[in-house]
């Protein structure tokens, strides 16, 4: 069953808010009830179905039938608010009906959808070869798809040899070459199946010399091996399959835990301090390199140097600059209030103060941005009472005296969730659904010079980050998603990173990368000053155990992910992750090969992500600090709920959603 990952869609959404959060607020009436017909849909893909649905009080008389529908996962199954119903995506679902009673209570039934697969329609072997040594091993990779041309990674395949005494198959898909003959793979599930051949052949080798670039090194960093298998000759057989493994003796005994990860191209990292010994075996010959690993000891503390207060609202995003005065100001957004923007001047981060508020018309101001130039401030608008939302442009060259220079709302009435500055440009996020790009070199006049959206079946967006002419957008399902937007050759490294097709006015895609949680909430392009690798960082948002506004904390989950773009926009691989357990990522920021991120209930952390990337950060010592943001004040007391960090002149800045913004510094 695929996860329910949009319970909140935009996390912080005044809609789903309403549907949401209200559960767990809001006392169910026992006299009332929705009934809905039908109670359950079967669907194939792409089939359409209407729902219907009235509010009928306990004698079972039809009380209204203002009913409406939402889906918690609107990508794989979506609902119109009068109930039509489209299966996008196969596995079990739940759309959602929902109503208030005459006495002001709110109503929800569970309508569960169940998407038929479609039946398989092609096998494929990938990359299996013809020919293969004598004692050796190697994984046998499928591909299948379906009736509606899509990969099925689900399919259940069953493997077979025609001769176990000349190649074997196990439980796990792979494949033994036990001596020279041939053999016929089969590849079956339901009507369908493929076949290849393959000829073992005699093994030549003899010897493996195994070679790596460190003997000592520290947690964290990744040690190249290379293993080259020898014949007799001492010629290198390079169509030999190599297996690595290693084995660890950690320097304390206090339990081994997770120790390191090896890949299959013979890169090795030690998440703890000790003595690792590393394996290469190919056929019956192996050979050993043993290397020492030491503790990674980067570890400081943060000081608190300044804390501003904000407890009888939520607070959201944050944006500190240098103005035209040459003072340090920070703004600050407001969730679920009254449409405030606070200016704080953090020049002194030990008293932070603030000294003007703006107030539009607004639940929420989400999020807030500031010019280049420090002279031009945007915030977004949700919930306005005439559903006039988009974005508000001020004046902030005196951070003392804001003034709101015009408002702009056309397209954008549905709510503005994020936004960038860009080159005198706004790309804002519109109705979670795309992003429109708004021109606002004259802030008096500002106008939408073109928007980009995905044509994938229902899609939705949450954020965007622009840099060198690159706008970087996260979309839950549909991952990250590179957009060329005026990029110019080598504006980033390595160079098929730049191309120079898209403009402001022609935004033109690049590249995409998704992962199965669906969860992309955020991300960041990185090149790092180290190795020189280029990567888009993702960060998820998930709020499994619900969202809690007043009552207690809130428990939120999810991580970073490192995605590494090695040969170009269409070859994105995963490389690593930072998980911190029972937490969940918001915002982050990278400077000088180290990455901010506010860390939701697990606060801010601040993490190493010098030289190459593998494995989970979180375990090999590459935390740097930590600090918890809690007030005993706050609109949930004693609780983080931290939103977003930006170093700044050799402070860090956190907003946080409980007790308002933070002054850290890091101790030499």
């Amino acid at each position: 069953m695929k996860s329910i990952k949009y319970l909140f869609c935009t996390a912080f959404c005044s809609l789903l808010l309403l549907f949401t959060v209200g559960s767990s607020c809001a006392q169910q009436a026992d006299d009332y009830q929705i009934v809905v017909s039908p109670e359950s849909l079967k669907l194939q893909m792409d089939e359409t179905a209407q729902l219907s649905a009235t509010l009928q009080g306990a004698n079972g008389n039809v009380v209204q039938d203002s009913v409406l529908f939402y889906s918690r996962d609107r990508t794989s199954v979506s609902v119109s608010q009068t109930g039509k119903v489209k299966a996008l995506q196969p596995g079990t679902f739940e759309l959602q009906a929902v109503a208030m009673s005459p006495d002001s209570n709110r109503i929800n039934k569970s309508i569960q959808v169940v998407v038929s697969y479609p039946p398989i329609t092609a096998i494929s072997f990938q990359d299996l070869p013809k020919q293969l040594y004598a004692n050796s091993k190697i994984p046998v990779k499928l591909s299948a798809t379906d009736a509606k041309n899509m990969s099925r990674e689900d399919a259940q395949i069953q493997l077979s040899s025609s001769d176990p005494a000349v190649a074997s198959i196990n439980e796990f898909d792979q494949l033994y070459a036990q001596k020279p003959g041939s053999v016929t793979i089969t590849a079956k599930t339901a009507d369908v199946t493929a076949q290849q051949e393959i000829k073992i052949v005699e093994n030549p080798v003899t010897d493996i010399q195994l070679q790596n670039d460190a003997q000592n090194t520290r947690s964290g960093d990744v040690v190249h091996f290379d293993a080259q298998p020898l014949d007799a000759s001492g010629e290198v057989v390079n169509d030999l399959p190599v297996e690595y493994t290693f084995t660890a003796q950690p320097d304390d005994n206090l339990g081994e835990g997770t120790s390191g990860q090896i890949k299959d191209d013979g890169r090795f990292v030690a998440n703890k301090p000790g003595l690792y010994t590393i394996v290469a075996r190919a056929g019956n010959v192996s050979a050993e390199n043993t290397i020492r690993v030491d503790a990674r000891d980067i570890q400081k503390e943060l000081e608190v140097v300044g804390h501003g207060l904000v407890s009888d609202v939520h607070t959201s995003d944050l944006w500190v600059w240098e103005g035209v005065d040459g003072r340090d100001y920070a703004i600050t957004g407001t969730w679920g209030g009254n449409g405030e923007t606070y200016f704080w001047d953090v020049t002194d981060p030990a008293n932070m103060s603030i000294i003007d508020t703006v107030t539009v018309d607004a639940r929420t101001v989400n999020d807030v941005k500031i010019s280049e130039d420090g002279r031009i401030g945007v915030i977004t608008r949700e919930g306005a009472s005439d559903r006039k939302n988009g974005i508000v442009i001020l004046d902030v060259s005196d951070p003392r005296n804001v003034s709101i220079i015009s408002e702009y709302t056309r397209g954008l009435t549905g709510g503005v969730h994020n936004s960038f500055i860009y080159q005198d440009h706004v790309f804002a996020v519109n109705n979670g659904r795309r992003y429109d790009i708004i021109d606002i070199s004259d802030p008096e006049n500002p106008a939408t010079v073109s928007r980009f959206e995905l044509d994938t079946p229902g899609h939705s967006i949450h954020d965007v980050w622009v840099e060198n002419g690159i706008a970087y957008s996260s979309n839950w399902d549909d991952g990250i998603v590179a957009v060329d937007v005026g990029s110019t050759p080598n504006a980033q490294s390595p160079e098929q990173h730049s191309t120079g097709v898209g403009s402001l006015k022609n935004p033109v895609k690049l590249g995409s990368y998704s992962y199965p949680s669906g969860w992309n909430h955020a991300a960041f392009p990185f090149k790092s000053k180290s190795t020189d690798d280029f990567y888009v960082i993702a960060g998820d948002e998930a709020f499994p155990n619900g969202l809690f506004v007043h009552d207690k904390p809130t428990i939120p989950a999810g991580w970073i992910h490192f995605v590494k773009f090695e040969d170009g926009w269409d070859n994105p691989k995963e490389v690593a992750r930072y998980q911190v357990p029972e937490a969940g990522t918001h915002n982050f920021w990278v400077k000088d090969d180290t990455l901010y991120i506010a860390y939701y209930n697990a606060g801010l952390r601040v993490v190493d992500i010098s030289g190459e990337l593998m494995g989970n950060l979180y375990d090999q010592g590459r935390e740097i600090a930590k600090y918890v943001p809690t007030h005993h004040e706050g609109i949930i007391p004693n609780a983080a709920m931290t939103w977003g960090p930006q170093p700044y002149k050799g402070h860090i800045f956190v907003s946080d959603w409980n007790s308002g913004i933070w002054a850290l510094k890091l101790e030499d």
